[in-house]
């Protein structure tokens, strides 16, 4: 039994109070639409409070007339849909190369999902070269899925519960010299499977197709993948050799993103009514210009 099994066992089976997250999970607990293994699991992850980075450009519950809550609540609509035909609760978010929008997506996504009151859902940051859902959710990058999956703390310590929100955000841990071999381990496809049985979804972000094996491995342990791709960006060759790249056909969609209002709309496109943005890493530097943002991905 490998080590991701036993502590997901011992995370359902023993609850360990700490000071000042009582209420929390006394609430975890008794929540009613909970299954009682995850409302166990709950019991004994950490709440942090949503303050998510002003750049990071995620979704508002108080403004849920704004083009992108739309746009990404349409998204969901057509998930769970496909989610009553067929077995899916687990999804990569990819792009074919980087600075495209898949941080961006997966995490709007998730809280989307999570914006629902029947389930749960977990955003897991499975980009271990370029992490950025710590820096979006301006949290600690560890304990995280590494040192989950290295056996160095239970699943319970490498997840945080967002506070007021029906989500899990597990980010990418300590550095590891290589990620893709770290996600060849068995562990890896046990801890997608459990948190699969837990969560009503989960939302897996990754490195780009076109730079690494990583978005192909996973492709074939979730139940499907999501292409971000971007306007003005993205060209149809690198979007057919990310296709090709994909061992499985389990691609679900793409999400085309950074299109101006009027530009193109679809249930699929995700616009902003003012401003067109430019999506950089955080080593790059900030865009020039009024109508340029440095959101991450």
């Amino acid at each position: 039994m490998s080590r991701v099994h036993d502590a997901l066992r011992r995370a359902e089976q023993q609850v360990t109070a700490t000071p000042g997250t009582a209420e929390a999970e006394d609430g975890a607990a008794a929540d009613p639409r909970l299954s009682p293994d995850l409302a166990s699991l709950l019991a004994g992850v950490e709440e942090v409070p949503y303050t998510p980075a002003p750049e990071a450009l995620l979704i508002e519950d108080l403004r849920p007339q704004d083009p992108p809550g739309e746009e990404f609540r349409s998204l969901r609509t057509r998930l769970n849909h496909l989610q009553k035909l067929q077995p899916i609760r687990s999804v990569v978010v990819t792009s074919p190369s980087p600075a495209e929008g898949k941080s961006f997506a997966a995490a709007n996504l998730a809280l989307a999902e999570a914006q629902l009151s029947s389930g749960f859902a977990l955003l897991a940051d499975f980009d271990l070269r370029r992490p950025l859902l710590h820096n979006m959710f301006q949290i600690e990058r560890s304990p995280g899925l590494t040192d989950c999956l290295l056996g160095q703390v239970p699943l319970k310590a490498a997840l945080r519960k967002i506070a007021g929100r029906n989500l899990c955000v597990m980010t990418a841990g300590t550095v590891v010299k290589n990620p893709l071999e770290l996600l060849n381990l068995p562990e890896v496809r046990t801890l997608i499977g459990e948190v699969s049985r837990l969560f009503s979804w989960v939302v897996l972000d990754s490195p780009p197709l076109l730079l690494s094996a990583d978005a192909n491995l996973l492709g074939t342990l979730t139940d499907g993948t999501i292409l971000v791709v971007r306007i003005g960006s993205t060209t149809i060759d690198a979007v057919t050799r990310a296709m090709q790249s994909l061992c499985e056909n389990n691609v679900l969609g793409l999400v085309v993103n950074g299109a101006r209002a009027g530009e193109l709309y679809s249930k699929y496109t995700y616009y902003y009514s003012r401003y067109s943005y430019s999506y950089r890493s955080p080593e790059e530097s900030a865009p020039e210009g009024e109508e340029q943002s440095e959101a991450k991905r």
